[in-house]
């Protein structure tokens, strides 16, 4: 479900427990795709991984998506695709984690973070 600010969700659906509606939000337009598959999905990551992640970027409206330079078809605007910020954490070890989780594309190449979305397997 689409929302069109994130302070929109009520309290009684958000079912994370790891992450509030803010962090999942298009950084750039404060709105939010609630895709409930990806987010237990990222909460479940975040729970194997047993630290603190920050993302850097998750929802992306069209619009963002467009200012920011992302892909055209990029998985950001499907409501489906994280930017785990590094902060000292191995790239294999999120990885790894993020597959158990079911997590199928990655994006490796990045100084500062790592790409994970559950869309098709793919690596880059």
């Amino acid at each position: 479900m689409l929302y069109e600010h994130f302070n929109q969700i009520p309290k009684s659906l958000w079912v994370l427990k790891y992450f509030v509606p803010a962090e999942i939000a298009c950084k750039g337009t404060g709105k939010i795709l609630v895709n409930l598959h990806a987010l237990r999905c990222l909460d479940n990551f975040r729970s194997m991984l047993g630290n603190p992640i920050k993302l850097s970027s998750a929802y992306r409206s069209p619009y963002y998506n467009a200012k920011v330079g992302g892909a055209p078809r990029s998985s950001h605007l499907q409501g489906h695709a994280f930017d785990v910020v590094l902060n000292g954490m191995d790239k294999d070890v999120l990885k790894k984690t993020a597959e158990k989780c079911g997590f199928k594309g990655f994006g490796m190449r990045y100084q500062t973070f790592v790409h994970i979305d559950i869309g098709r397997r793919r690596s880059w």
